[in-house]
């Protein structure tokens, strides 16, 4: 049996009346501030996510380009605003790219601001020179032209020529020629960087186009 000192055992019991009507003293227990929760690290862009940011930020860089919207579909459209101080503003609206489909739309928009709004005309042919500039900086960068987006690029060209048609087009330019017949569902679409055609050229169907090229 231990035996505590006198000392220890006088500090056990109440030292005055008071002591021993008001009890034992209950100490308040210590506050202990919460500790912060630290903020999730951000992982950095790895892989193609990173090479697809990449880009966005290379065209906006380089062409002074300003998306005013990205859409959820794969579809766009490109404009400029002019103010009376002769400044530009270049403008797009697109998917974001996170793939092959949404990569070529959103830079056959920027190829629209590349190659120049009032440098090829009819509409239908600045289409394909901003579909071809399109492609060509995908393969340039190494980004991957699957089949699906060929075939966008024939339907949405094809699309073009028979609008153009039903606005009074007179002369079908060369290079699209091999856009004029439909893009059939049953064959692969046409190469990813077509060379200019002749004047005369077969049509998908065998028959022949000629062009005026005047």
């Amino acid at each position: 049996m231990s035996i505590r000192p006198a000392r220890l055992l006088r500090d056990c019991f109440p030292k005055t009346l008071w002591d021993l009507l008001r009890g034992p003293e209950r100490r308040e227990p210590t506050r202990r501030e919460p500790k912060p929760v630290p903020e999730p690290s951000r992982s950095r862009s790895t892989g193609m996510k990173a090479k697809y940011d990449e880009l966005v930020l290379e065209m906006k860089r380089v062409h002074g380009i300003r998306v005013v919207r990205w859409r959820s579909s794969t579809s766009g459209c490109a404009w400029q605003v002019f103010y009376k101080d002769g400044t530009v503003a270049r403008l797009i609206e697109s998917p974001y790219p996170r793939g092959p489909m949404s990569c070529a739309v959103f830079l056959h928009e920027v190829g629209h601001h590349a190659i120049g709004f009032a440098t090829y005309r009819p509409r239908c042919l600045e289409e394909y020179h901003a579909w071809r500039w399109s492609f060509q900086s995908m393969i340039d960068m190494d980004f991957n032209v699957t089949e699906a987006v060929r075939r966008r690029r024939d339907e949405a060209l094809h699309h073009a020529i028979r609008k153009a048609s039903r606005r009074g087009l007179k002369r079908l330019p060369v290079e699209l020629l091999p856009f004029l017949d439909p893009p059939p569902r049953d064959q692969p679409p046409l190469p990813a960087i077509l060379d200019l055609p002749t004047l005369e050229t077969e049509s998908r169907d065998g028959s022949k186009v000629v062009s005026d090229p005047r």
